[in-house]
């Protein structure tokens, strides 16, 4: 099917339902439970707050042993994830339009079109309800990566990557190790890190004064954290997730096994270890200065820069179990399975429904609900939120239709005359 846009003439339209992969779906849904998990810290806008201005400190001895597991397994370990799959989605609508006959060129238009409107709407999410939104972070990414590299053969995107390596290697881990040796450690720290629950203004109880400091942090998240990213190297995620769609690695797992059980079990350890060292010292396990604990402190800055491994760990072990799962016979579970990559399928829809949900019952301008909350019941809490959006994401499923976020971006991507397949 021919469809006239005002990028040009694509030769078809989205993706079919018979198109999609398992992993990158399932991966996707798992993924919004541990965003959902990670963002629970800034919700508890009454706790009491350590140096990094991120976990609380207080609470019973299970509240200590969730924030030791948060910040050892998710805090900065699934942002690397959705870069990775967001990367690898934007690969996958491209070959697919150009193997249909679309000019490549309008092909990088369409996403252009596609990463402009997940700003606009990044931004509206991050105004109405939750200011550390990251798909206008993720459409500013993806904007200047999808026209720079895109259309690139694999040697630029080799190139490309290691420099990232070495940019964020320069940026993240030059600091520490000069700080280190000239034993002055306390020059990287800032023991006054303002709390993060502070830039989401979930303790404010107007309203629209919580959303005119939301707009701020969403306009610094977008338009300026993201480029900062690009120069820092935080584009690696997104350029792997070029390369590995080119070879069909989550599609075809069967073909890469060596490589994706290299992948989980390195990656996995060496962010979880990494983090080890921060977790430790929150829960008061590890004694070190508070300088060391900050937000631009060593701990912190050690357990940022093995995130990234950790998140291609867990796409590769989601990977590896769809491959187990799909050859393994009869199946006990397909329902749950099949519900949860139906999360994945409409991703962007659950990601707002849970700023719906979470919201209004949580901050100081709706019921409150934060303030009473610890680290272990806020933690059931969007565990339970992460359930209604699952049951809500089946019953589409089983019905034949999209998320509605989705079926409206498909919309503003396509026209009017996009097929609905």
């Amino acid at each position: 099917m021919t469809i006239a846009t005002e990028q040009g003439t694509l030769r078809r339209g989205g993706v079919r339902p018979g198109e999609r992969a398992l992993a990158p779906d399932l991966a996707r849904g798992i993924m919004l439970l541990c965003i959902v998990l990670s963002n629970t810290a800034f919700h508890l806008w009454a706790a009491r707050r350590g140096p990094s201005g991120w976990q609380p400190v207080d609470g019973s001895w299970l509240d200590h042993a969730v924030q030791f597991t948060m910040i050892t397994a998710l805090d900065l370990r699934i942002y690397p994830l959705f870069a990775f799959l967001l990367g690898y989605g934007m690969m996958q609508l491209y070959l697919r339009q150009t193997a249909a006959g679309t000019d490549g060129r309008d092909a990088v238009k369409l996403l252009r079109r596609r990463s402009l409107w997940l700003i606009v709407i990044g931004l509206a999410h991050a105004t109405a309800l939750m200011a550390g939104d990251i798909i206008g972070f993720y459409g500013v990414l993806s904007l200047v990566l999808g026209l720079a590299f895109l259309r690139r053969g694999d040697r630029a995107l080799t190139w490309w990557i290691w420099i990232g390596v070495a940019l964020m290697a320069l940026v993240t881990a030059g600091p520490v190790i000069a700080a280190l040796l000239q034993g002055d450690l306390g020059t990287l720290g800032d023991a006054d890190a303002e709390a993060g629950f502070k830039a989401f203004a979930s303790d404010e109880e107007n309203w629209l004064t919580a959303a005119g400091t939301r707009l701020e942090t969403g306009l610094f998240i977008t338009f300026a954290a993201a480029p900062l990213a690009l120069v820092a190297g935080g584009y690696i995620l997104f350029l792997l997730g070029f390369w590995a769609a080119r070879r069909r690695i989550l599609e075809e797992p069967h073909r890469h096994r060596t490589l994706l059980r290299n992948t989980a079990v390195i990656g996995i350890a060496a962010g979880w270890l990494g983090a080890l060292p921060a977790a430790l010292a929150h829960i008061g396990a590890l004694r070190v200065p508070d300088d060391m604990q900050s937000e631009s402190g060593a701990l912190m800055a050690l357990r940022d820069v093995t995130g990234n491994a950790a998140g291609l760990g867990y796409v590769a072990a989601v990977a590896l179990f769809t491959h187990w799962w799909t050859t393994r016979g009869p199946r006990r579970g397909a329902t749950a399975v099949t519900a949860v990559a139906s999360v994945g399928k409409r991703s962007l829809s659950c990601y707002l429904a849970h700023s719906l949900l979470f919201a209004p019952v949580l901050a100081a301008w709706g019921l409150g609900l934060g303030a009473h909350l610890g680290s272990t019941t806020m933690a059931l809490f969007a565990f339970a939120v992460w359930l209604v959006t699952v049951a809500g994401a089946y019953a589409l499923e089983r019905a034949g239709h999209r998320g509605p976020a989705e079926a409206v971006l498909r919309r503003l991507m396509y026209g009017p005359r996009a097929d609905r397949g």
